[in-house]
C-alpha cells in the first residue's frame, strides 16, 4: 500500500522509510527509536526506526571517535534525532527498502532514554500474549502489528471514499442511549444527575439510523463503535467497530447491489482481487446443505440426507434417529483405521458432541467397506453411495440424531475435513449472500418468540398476514454477507409502518405499555411520514481479519481486551471508590 512519507517538520526532514539512492549527498535529519546497535570495532551502526521504516546510521571510529564513544552507551528503544549525509552503501540490504543507503551521522541528539524493554520489539518477539498486552504501547511498535493497523486504516479510508461517491453522509449518533430488552446484554452507565437511572452503551445505532431515514437523510453511514456484554471469542470483543449503513426508498435488491459494490471495491483496491458476482443462498438451503447459516463455500462437500435409506434395518442408532446425513470426502477412501479413529474422536469432543461416526470406504474395485457392515447389505451401501455421488476412492462420513443438533455436528466435521484436505487455504475467498432468514425463533425456556435479527426487521411482504397466525413460518426481509465461513455483515429491510411495528412487538410478547415505554419515540416518529428503508452493518474488525487470513480480530484493534474482557494494560475493569458510588446513588452489598 502506498504511503505518503514526505514529512518535513522543524525536527526532521525525512522519515526512516523514505530515503533512496537518489537522495545521495543530501544532508538530512531523522528522528526515531533505536532498533539495534552493532559495534564492529572500526565502525558502529545504529538501525533507527519509525513507523515508516528503518534507516542505518553509520559512525566511523577513526574519523568520529567522540561520536562513536557517545553512541556506545545508548540502548534499544532510545529516541534519537540524527543529522547526517546520505551515502550509498557498500554492503546493501535488499530486504530493506532503504537498504541501498546509509546516513553518515554528523550529530546525534538524545530525545528520550528507555529502560530495557520487557520483550524484543521484533516480529518474532520473545514476549507472550499477556506480557505484550500489558505493554501494548510497545507491542504496537512491532512491524507486524503496525501493518495490521495501517491495513485497517486503508480499508476505512476506502469505505469512506466509496460511500461519499455514492452520496452517503457520515453522521455520528449518541453513545449514551436507552437500554433495550432485546439482543445481547447491554453495558449500562449510571446517571449521576438522574439518580437510579441508567444509560446503555449502544449495541448498534439501529433506531437512530432509522430515525435519520425518517428525517430525510436518505443515505447514511458511520464507522462506529458498538458495545455488547457477551462472552468472548476470537472474533468478538466487548467493543467493536461497525461500518453502519442505511438507505431510504430502496428494496432488498437495491441494498444487495449497493453493498456488493462496496465489498468488490475493497477487494480490488486493498487486495487487487476482482470478485465475481456474489452467489446467493437461502437460509433454508444453507442449513439443509451445510448445517450452518454462514457456510464456508470455498469447497463443496454438501450434506446428503440419508434418513429414508438407512432407517429400515436393525441398526438402533439409525433407527431411532430423527435425521441421518452424510458428506463425501473425495479421494479419502484409503483412510487408515488410525485416521478414521481420529475423526471419530473429533466428533466425540465436547465442542462437537456427537455420540459416534459411521463411515463408508468406497474401494477401488467398486465394493464398499463400512463400520456397519453387519447391519447393511452391499446393495444398501451402494444406494447410499449413489445418492451421495460418491465414486471409488471416496470416503462417506455419516452422523445421526436430532435434526438441528446433528446438522450442526456434521457442519463442524465438514469444516474439519476441509481443513485437513487443504480446501480452506489462506488467500482464497468465497463470498455468499444468505437471504430469507426466519423472522422469529422460539425459546423453550422463556416460552416466547425472539427476533432472529432484531424487532425492527420487516417480514416478507407476502407473509405479513401470517405474523400472528403462523409466526414460525414467516421469513424476514433480511440478509447476511459471509466470507469464507465468517459472517462479515448483516442487515434487513426495516418495518416502516407503525401498525406493523406494533403487531411485531405484540408477537414478541410486549404489552402495548411496554412497547410504548421502550420504543415510543420510534412509534411516534412513524406517524410523521416514514419512507421505506433498510440497511446493513459490516464488522470492520472481522473484515480486516478475513482479508488478512488472521484468526483473531484483536490483531486489528489498537488496544483490545483479552479473552476475559480485561484490558491488561489499564488493568480494567476495576473497582471505583465508595465516594463515586455514593455520588451515583449505588450501594454495594457484600
Amino acid at each position: 500500500m502506498k504511503q505518503n512519507t514526505v514529512l518535513t517538520t522543524t525536527m526532521r526532514t525525512h522519515t526512516c522509510g523514505e530515503l533512496r539512492v537518489g537522495h545521495t549527498g543530501q544532508t538530512v535529519i531523522l528522528c526515531g527509536w533505536i532498533q539495534s546497535i552493532r559495534n564492529l570495532g572500526g565502525m558502529t551502526f545504529i538501525d533507527l526506526r519509525d513507523r515508516y521504516g528503518i534507516t542505518q546510521l553509520a559512525f566511523n571510529g577513526e574519523t568520529q571517535p567522540d561520536l562513536c564513544k557517545q553512541v556506545s552507551d545508548y540502548g534499544r528503544e532510545w529516541v534519537l534525532r540524527a543529522t547526517g549525509t546520505v551515502t550509498e552503501r557498500y554492503n546493501k540490504n535488499p530486504k530493506n527498502p532503504t537498504g541501498d543507503i546509509e546516513i553518515i551521522a554528523e550529530k546525534i541528539e538524545v530525545l528520550s532514554v528507555s529502560d530495557v524493554p520487557p520483550f524484543t520489539i521484533e516480529n518474532d518477539s520473545d514476549g507472550g500474549d499477556d506480557l505484550r498486552a500489558r505493554y501494548r504501547y510497545l507491542d504496537l511498535r512491532r512491524e507486524i502489528v503496525k501493518n495490521n493497523l495501517l491495513f485497517r486504516h486503508h480499508i476505512a479510508i476506502e469505505v469512506r471514499k466509496y460511500m461519499n461517491d455514492l452520496g452517503f453522509v457520515e453522521i455520528e449518533t449518541p453513545f449514551l442511549v436507552k437500554s433495550t430488552p432485546e439482543g445481547a446484554r447491554d453495558f449500562v452507565v449510571p446517571s449521576r444527575v438522574s439518580r437510579g437511572d441508567f444509560y446503555a452503551l449502544p449495541q448498534s445505532p439501529q433506531t437512530f439510523k432509522q430515525l435519520l431515514m425518517l428525517a430525510g437523510y436518505d443515505r447514511y453511514f458511520q464507522i462506529v463503535k458498538c458495545f455488547r456484554d457477551e462472552d468472548l471469542r476470537a472474533d468478538r470483543q466487548p467493543e467493536f467497530t461497525q461500518i453502519d449503513c442505511e438507505m431510504a426508498f430502496v428494496t432488498q435488491e437495491d441494498i444487495l447491489q449497493t453493498f456488493e459494490g462496496l465489498v468488490k471495491h475493497i477487494f480490488k483496491v486493498i487486495k487487487g482481487i476482482d470478485i465475481a458476482p456474489i452467489e446467493r443462498v437461502t437460509y433454508a438451503d444453507a442449513m439443509k446443505y451445510y448445517g450452518n447459516d454462514k457456510p464456508d463455500t470455498r469447497f463443496d462437500m454438501r450434506f446428503t440426507e440419508l434418513t429414508d435409506l438407512l432407517q429400515h434395518r436393525d441398526f438402533t442408532v439409525f433407527k431411532q434417529a430423527e435425521w441421518i446425513g452424510g458428506i463425501v470426502a473425495t479421494g479419502c477412501g484409503n483412510y487408515s483405521r488410525k485416521q478414521l479413529d481420529e475423526l471419530t474422536d473429533f466428533v466425540r469432543k465436547p465442542q462437537v458432541g456427537a455420540a459416534g461416526l459411521v463411515y463408508l470406504l468406497c474401494l477401488p474395485d467398486g465394493k464398499i467397506k463400512s463400520s456397519v457392515d453387519k447391519f447393511y447389505a452391499q446393495e444398501d451401501l451402494q444406494h447410499v453411495a449413489t445418492r451421495c455421488g460418491a465414486k471409488p476412492g471416496d470416503l462417506i462420513l455419516i452422523l445421526s440424531g436430532k435434526t438441528e443438533k446433528t446438522r450442526t455436528q456434521l457442519s463442524q466435521l465438514r469444516l474439519e475435513m476441509g481443513q485437513r484436505l487443504g480446501l480452506r487455504a489462506a488467500g482464497t475467498y468465497k463470498l455468499l449472500w444468505v437471504v430469507d432468514f426466519p423472522l422469529l425463533e422460539w425459546d423453550e425456556e422463556t416460552g416466547r418468540y425472539y427476533a432472529k435479527h432484531h424487532p425492527f426487521t420487516a417480514p416478507k411482504p407476502e407473509q405479513e398476514q401470517e405474523l400472528e397466525t403462523a409466526p414460525e413460518t414467516v421469513n424476514a426481509n433480511a440478509y447476511d454477507l459471509v466470507i469464507n465461513g465468517t459472517e462479515i455483515g448483516g442487515g434487513s429491510i426495516r418495518i416502516s409502518n407503525r401498525e406493523l411495528q406494533e403487531r411485531m412487538f405484540r408477537v414478541l410478547g410486549f404489552s402495548n405499555e411496554e412497547a410504548r415505554k421502550q420504543f415510543g419515540f420510534l412509534l411516534n416518529a412513524f406517524r410523521y411520514g416514514a419512507p421505506p428503508h433498510g440497511g446493513i452493518a459490516f464488522g470492520l474488525d472481522r473484515l480486516c481479519a478475513v482479508l488478512s487470513d488472521a484468526e483473531s480480530i484483536r490483531d486489528f484493534i489498537a488496544f483490545p481486551k483479552n479473552n476475559a474482557a480485561r484490558d491488561m494494560m489499564l488493568d480494567s475493569p476495576s473497582s471505583i471508590s465508595n465516594e463515586q458510588l455514593k455520588e451515583l446513588g449505588i450501594m454495594l452489598t457484600s
